[in-house]
């Protein structure tokens, strides 16, 4: 794949950024209730400069002040969550088919998660449980490669990370047996029905502090692309850097978990897309893949929450937009990491 130009590559972003936001304009438009773009537009501008409501309906002043935005920002901190966690994984392990899902981050953020709601604890509870088993997950994908003398070893930590996947997998099935099946089921699927402030400010802070701490550290990711040694010759600490960004992609994919269930391959694919328009330079690499994850996330709820006949989860969609592409890249990789994508 060719790379972009250096004008490409700083241009790309701002585009992105632009597309991102017309996007959260056309979100409020969709759902059971449409109406214009430039109607809801007017609504928005309310929030801020209150006009007179003449001739607006309650329930349309409603449902684009009150109900939508919450949903909207939802999905858009989930997908940028994903989205720069999968980069930062990618980046750290030297694998283009590393992402939450693949090592066991999300797998042990749900086991956590699910606990959590099985008992009905609170929000912050639940993500604390999911930060938790993350980072157990983590870990122990992290020191079984390591383990196998591995832990540099893309292929590896991929077995790893699945071996530890499933395992959490099974253990949320028990907790889902014993607990409350029908609402950890309904969470598993991955939605955003159940959107509101609350969810909101639990998913927001810790993916914004994440971000701004994976953002500083993204000129050192591109060392960890190198070898150990090349990277180590250059004055970084690989190990603390590793579980540094480890902890922190946990407790991000933790929040995420917790607020909207799972949402598969997201963070798998976002990053190939994010490095057909900027490069791999993880300085440009790790904000693209915030805003694309977030404009793929929105997108795929206001699919659902446009269709009339079938309300599939996000969760769903997309896995099923997701696998083809995971399949396409894995024809393309043929097991050698970089050199093929």
């Amino acid at each position: 794949m060719a790379l972009p130009g250096r004008r490409h590559a700083r241009i790309a972003p701002v585009a992105i950024a632009l597309l991102l936001l017309a996007a959260v304009f056309a979100s409020l438009c969709v759902g059971e209730y449409p109406m214009s773009f430039w109607h809801s537009a007017r609504l928005v501008l309310h929030l801020v400069w209150p006009p007179s409501l003449a001739g607006y309906d309650l329930k349309e002043v409603t449902v684009v002040e009150i109900i939508r935005p919450p949903r909207v920002l939802l999905a858009i901190l989930a997908g940028a969550a994903l989205g720069m966690s999968g980069a930062a994984l990618q980046g750290m392990f030297r694998n283009p088919l590393v992402s939450p899902d693949i090592v066991g981050v999300t797998s042990g953020a749900a086991f956590g998660s699910a606990v959590g709601i099985s008992m009905d604890w609170p929000a912050g509870v639940i993500m604390a449980l999911g930060f938790c088993g993350g980072m157990i997950a983590m870990a122990c994908t992290f020191s079984l490669a390591k383990m196998a003398r591995g832990a540099s070893d893309g292929l590896i930590v991929i077995l790893s990370g699945v071996f530890i996947g499933a395992f959490f997998m099974a253990l949320l099935g028990l907790v889902e047996f014993y607990g409350n099946p029908f609402r950890i089921s309904h969470w598993m699927i991955g939605s955003f029905e159940n959107a509101n402030w609350t969810r909101v400010w639990t998913i927001g802070i810790p993916t914004l502090i994440g971000g701004v701490i994976l953002m500083t550290l993204r000129w050192r990711v591109n060392l960890l692309s190198l070898s150990d040694l090349d990277a180590e010759s250059l004055g970084i600490h690989v190990g603390l850097l590793r579980w540094i960004i480890i902890a922190v992609v946990s407790a991000i994919v933790a929040a995420q978990v917790a607020v909207s269930g799972v949402i598969a391959l997201v963070g798998l694919v976002v990053p190939h897309g994010a490095r057909m328009f900027v490069g791999p330079d993880h300085r440009r690499l790790l904000p693209a893949s915030a805003l694309i994850g977030a404009l793929l996330v929105l997108v795929l709820d206001d699919l659902n929450r446009s269709s009339w006949y079938a309300r599939l989860p996000v969760g769903t969609l997309s896995a099923i937009v997701g696998t083809p592409v995971v399949c396409i890249l894995l024809w393309k990789s043929r097991g050698k990491g970089w050199t093929r994508t």
